[in-house]
């Protein structure tokens, strides 16, 4: 399967970032890019006894073999971008597409101020929405102008296209979820562009006809960050008895929590054309499953849920996160492909 799309089917959060670096050091892709709105989002991996909050750089970057690129699609931060590349040590890998439109201060304070997406909406306030309007409205500065910039600039679309002609694997890393969508997402609780697989493709370059696989990550309850429906949302309370206490990666505010929401995560797989479905934090909602490798390892409850996720949404989960760690995974691709 030479291109994976890995999308996010709530309200973002759903771990998407350790779901690529699994796939990256088990695969092993040619090129893991990043697609999405840009460093409002950002992907947590813990690798070698650190813990990553990644907003540019693709989580990728923990298998060594991978080129990493951002499409042209995404907003780039050069300060933040410049900022992970040297966190990350992959200087001598790491490709930013020239025609990446760039946040500038006056993106960021314009957000920060505005009362009504910092209050209503809860942006992250680093400055998405005003540089998206700013491209839009053809003023925005592209990554080709930015003098830092330089030694990375690439075209990625005609990297990411000559590795899948090579039938080379390649890894789409989208950023947020599916209810954020500025289109099928919870408006006007959404962020500034569409989420959904179709865009991710098209934000690195990819026509719909060379991606292979969709895989849509869920948590195995939901969470939200700031304002917005929360349809199945349960009391703080109840939430910190189960022991789900989350904060948000990039704004640090703690987040809302859920019960699974089937009829969102349905829809997310209709629209994203979801052909895998990945499972996350089954750990935390039902104890006994930490670490587990293998389905025998989860307890009746956990294995009674993941059926139950097939079953209603008609798509096999193959892959079942029970940890932070990139290797507390359960493969289930070889069994259920």
């Amino acid at each position: 399967m030479p291109c994976v799309i890995v999308a996010g089917g709530q309200f973002g959060d759903e771990g998407k970032g350790k779901v690529v670096a699994y796939l990256s050091l088990h695969d092993k892709p040619k090129l893991v890019a990043r697609a999405g709105v840009g460093p409002n989002a950002g992907h947590s991996v813990v690798f070698g006894g650190k813990k990553f909050g990644l907003r540019q750089v693709p989580c990728g970057f923990v298998y060594e073999g991978a080129r990493l690129l951002v499409g042209p699609g995404v907003l780039v931060n050069p300060e933040v971008l410049l900022k992970e590349v040297d966190e990350t040590g992959v200087r001598g890998r790491f490709g930013v597409d020239q025609k990446c439109a760039i946040i500038e201060a006056k993106h960021i304070e314009e957000d920060q101020k505005s009362e009504y997406l910092r209050e209503k909406v809860g942006s992250t306030g680093t400055g998405c929405g005003p540089a998206n309007v700013a491209r839009v409205n053809r003023i925005a500065k592209l990554a080709k102008e930015i003098p830092a910039l330089q030694p990375f600039l690439t075209d990625v679309p005609l990297e990411v296209n000559d590795a899948l002609s090579k039938e080379e694997l390649v890894l789409i890393e989208g950023s947020q979820g599916f209810g954020l969508s500025l289109i099928h997402g919870t408006y006007p609780y959404v962020t500034s562009k569409d989420t959904s697989a179709s865009t991710l493709a098209a934000d690195v370059g990819v026509g719909p006809t060379k991606v292979d696989e969709v895989m849509l990550v869920f948590k195995a309850y939901v969470s939200r960050v700031g304002g917005g429906p929360l349809v199945t949302e349960i009391p703080p309370e109840k939430a910190e008895e189960m022991g789900i206490v989350e904060y948000g990666t990039v704004t640090g505010r703690r987040r809302r929590i859920g019960d699974f929401d089937f009829e969102l995560a349905k829809r997310a797989v209709m629209v994203n054309g979801a052909t895998q479905v990945v499972i996350t934090c089954i750990d935390r909602l039902f104890k006994g499953c930490f670490g587990a490798r293998s389905l025998a390892q989860l307890t009746s409850d956990a294995r009674a849920f993941i059926q139950r996720v097939e079953d209603e949404l008609g798509v096999p989960v193959t892959l079942i996160s029970t940890g932070e760690r990139i290797e507390d995974m359960i493969d289930l691709r070889d069994e259920k492909l």
